[in-house]
């Protein structure tokens, strides 16, 4: 199989950062992208800035394949979402050429001639990659290796607190959103809930807070399903980002200046919708009335089904890749305290298959863009045969003093870290920060 590509699914940044690595090492890529351009899922948050630094969003093979045609990495402040694809992740798809195919969506990935059953020969034939064009047209790609690093931005995790859309969620579609609001000015006078913990949920509430600040009326309630608001401030000095840290400590002053109505422990079961407003009722029968609208931000999952196919060792919590659970799990560890997730970790049943990027973390959110680089070069490095390249560990995270998870769930505190000053819920990409 040593003349067939490998084939990359998504062209977010770890994506790219794995073609350019792919390139470096001479080995022919083709990165698919079911968007338009590169960057589709980061530019749908453009608006949102980042609370990791320039230095920190850019892999070292990028920028290698960057460089020779003048390209300055920027090296100062904190770019938004839609700064990052157009300074950097648009360049490097540029320099990636013709390995860049755009309007392809990967609808199943499978070894060629064998379903999931099939014992005999399967680990000999090269895999299958089934695509569909924005035209409507399905194709085949055979590939020797398969790095899917499509991410998890299109699925959301729901409102309800149960892992499934509560009773009344689908048909109240038109009152809820499960992105990060740009433009609220039209929710000027209303009541407006926030759900969820992590950075997303945060920065939702410090948007509405100022215009609940600007408009009189305007009501906001963020509804935690945690027994402590503490929860949500993050690590404070403790977090060696420094606008990760200016995050909370923004929540906490809106909380306090009582522009924000916190309720936490609230789960919620059922919404019920009038002609009017949505009334939000929780697991325990409380009652939420007179919303006008709801930004439900309780993190996303993984979409499996294009590897149903395939055999995937993945981890019953948190659907994310087996190997590197124990290393990532959000009860236990924070984004900086994670260890390295290479391609030894990131090995799956099926020789030759990496799910990498956010989507290789499954359901928890303490994923940085780092961590992403620092797999796709160990990855890359396992299939070029550069076996000390891949075992070596090149990845330095930042500390953020925090850690989530399941620990205190139903109680006022606890922790599963060492004693941070405060404990932080993540529910969201892990890089994102308010502007």
């Amino acid at each position: 199989m040593s003349g067939l590509p490998v084939v990359v699914v998504g062209a977010g940044p770890q994506g790219l950062a794995a073609a350019a690595h792919l390139t470096e090492r001479g080995l022919d890529a083709i990165v698919l992208e079911r968007g338009a351009g590169p960057g589709t899922a980061i530019a749908e948050w453009g608006h949102v800035r980042l609370f990791s630094a320039w230095p920190e969003l850019t892999d070292a093979a990028a920028r290698r394949l960057l460089e020779p045609s003048g390209w300055k990495g920027p090296v100062n402040g904190y770019p938004t979402g839609a700064e990052w694809v157009s300074e950097y992740l648009v360049p490097l798809a540029d320099a990636l050429g013709d390995r860049m195919r755009y309007g392809t969506m990967v609808t199943g990935i499978a070894r060629q001639g064998r379903d999931k059953v099939v014992d005999g020969g399967r680990a000999a034939q090269p895999f299958v990659v089934h695509t569909r064009d924005v035209n409507g047209r399905d194709r085949r790609i055979v590939a020797r290796a398969v790095i899917d690093a499509s991410g998890t931005w299109s699925h959301p995790n729901p409102a309800g607190a149960d892992g499934f859309p509560a009773v009344g969620e689908a048909a109240a579609s038109d009152r809820i959103s499960y992105r990060i609001p740009d433009e609220v000015s039209g929710l000027a006078g209303a009541h407006v809930v926030v759900v969820g913990a992590g950075h997303s949920a945060t920065h939702a509430v410090l948007r509405l807070s100022e215009l609940a600040r600007r408009a009189p009326g305007t009501r906001v309630t963020w509804l935690l399903r945690r027994g402590s608001v503490a929860n949500v401030f993050g690590g404070g000095t403790g977090d060696e980002l420094p606008e990760r840290a200016a995050l909370g400590s923004r929540a906490r002053k809106v909380i306090d200046a009582g522009l924000v109505e916190v309720v936490t422990g609230f789960r919620i079961a059922e919404f019920q919708t009038d002609a009017d407003a949505l009334a939000v009722v929780s697991e325990d029968g409380r009652v939420i009335t007179g919303v006008e609208h709801v930004f439900a931000l309780t993190g996303f999952r993984p979409d499996l089904g294009i590897l149903r196919e395939l055999r995937v060792d993945l981890d019953a919590s948190l659907e994310a890749v087996a190997g590197i659970a124990s290393e990532i799990d959000p009860n236990i560890h924070s984004c900086g305290s994670v260890s390295a997730t290479g391609s030894r970790q990131l090995a799956q049943p099926e020789e030759g298959l990496f799910i990498v990027g956010a989507k290789s973390y499954g359901r928890a959110p303490t994923f940085l863009a780092l961590t992403g680089f620092e797999q796709v070069r160990s990855v890359v490095a396992h299939l070029a045969g550069d076996r000390e390249a891949a075992e070596r560990s090149e990845l330095v995270l930042p500390d953020t003093g925090v850690c989530g998870g399941a620990g205190g769930f139903d109680a006022d505190g606890g922790s599963c870290c060492a004693a941070p000053s405060m404990l932080q819920i993540g529910a969201s990409p892990a890089d994102l920060v308010t502007s």
